[in-house]
């Protein structure tokens, strides 16, 4: 199935020159992570407060979305291509993803009308799935990183949910069928992550 993870490769390829001038000034793969996460934590607050001024700071979230993906990619490439893999880099690398999906979604959603119980199922969900997704690594296959609702697809879409947002206003109630749908695309992503990271291992 179609997910905005295949499109990586050449996001990266985008993106080296970046990794490069990072590591060539002495920055490392963890600062970048930390950064990222500093970034989202930045801008869910304000899009929690501003947007509640002024519809246009929901610009805020993709713009800051598209620069942590940025982030996540340079800091990865880093880690990779300028030998700075570490276990303390993949611990900060996961627990990073988990903790800023939650804190720049969340003020989102909390300002676009949805129950606290449906927030609380979406939060939960996208922790399932990425916990899902490192497990595939401790049954022996690799890091899952199946769609249709992954870290990539999940900013792309709440992306394009805010820059409507910025100029329309959207009732709580189209807003909730908006996360009931995303919530139940993270409880198919958890089904074909653990399906993909079984089979990998049988065809082992």
């Amino acid at each position: 199935m179609f997910s905005v993870y295949l499109l990586k490769d050449k996001f990266q390829t985008l993106l080296r020159p970046l990794s490069d001038g990072c590591a060539t000034l002495g920055l490392t793969a963890n600062f970048v992570t930390i950064s990222a996460f500093v970034l989202s934590c930045v801008v869910g607050g304000a899009v929690y407060v501003l947007t509640l001024q002024n519809a246009l700071w929901y610009w805020l979230l993709p713009i800051a979305l598209f620069l942590r993906m940025a982030l996540n990619a340079v800091d990865g490439m880093m880690a990779r291509e300028h030998n700075q893999q570490s276990a303390l880099g993949a611990v900060l690398n996961e627990l990073g993803d988990i903790l800023s999906d939650c804190v720049i979604y969340v003020p989102f959603l909390y300002v676009s009308g949805i129950s606290e119980q449906l927030i609380l199922i979406f939060s939960i969900l996208t922790i399932v799935s990425e916990t899902v997704g490192v497990m595939g690594v401790q049954i022996g296959a690799s890091r899952r990183y199946d769609g249709p609702m992954g870290k990539s697809d999940r900013a792309f879409w709440f992306g394009v949910w805010a820059a409507i947002s910025a100029h329309c206003t959207i009732s709580a109630n189209v807003s909730a069928i908006l996360t009931e749908t995303l919530c139940f695309l993270l409880i198919y992503t958890i089904i074909n992550r653990i399906y993909h990271a079984l089979k990998e291992v049988k065809n082992k």
